[in-house]
């Protein structure tokens, strides 16, 4: 069965500074054990903040490595989901049905793609 991996990316503007408000945490772990419970969650997890990271880039034959936070970064990049599901269309499903544990004034966009088995 194909893996899909969910890239939860986040628009700060619209975050709350305190984070996800308790309410949300808790519908979100309960979708979270639903999707374990149907066989279709192999991982998942939030990110620290964006400030934390570090962005390394190759090019022109040199790297470089940037400490976060990057103000130039709208959407950051905020969790993932790696589900096994047997078509892109159960993917997408699970996928709205995370999004709509979110409060109205989040925007958050899941970008959903699978994963090329070698």
């Amino acid at each position: 069965m194909p893996r899909y991996l969910s890239i939860v990316r986040v628009d700060e503007s619209t975050a709350p500074a305190e984070g996800p408000s308790p309410e949300l945490m808790e519908r979100m772990g309960a979708l979270i054990e639903e999707i374990t419970k149907a066989g279709v969650m192999l991982d998942t997890a939030g990110l620290t903040p964006h400030g934390q990271g570090r962005r390394v880039r190759w090019e022109g034959g040199d790297i470089t490595v940037t400490d976060g936070p990057f103000t130039e970064s709208k959407e950051v990049i905020g969790g993932y989901a790696l589900m096994q599901c047997k078509d892109m269309e159960e993917a997408l499903e699970w996928t709205k049905r995370f999004l709509k544990t979110h409060e109205e004034y989040w925007t958050v966009t899941c970008e959903v793609r699978e994963i090329a088995e070698a």
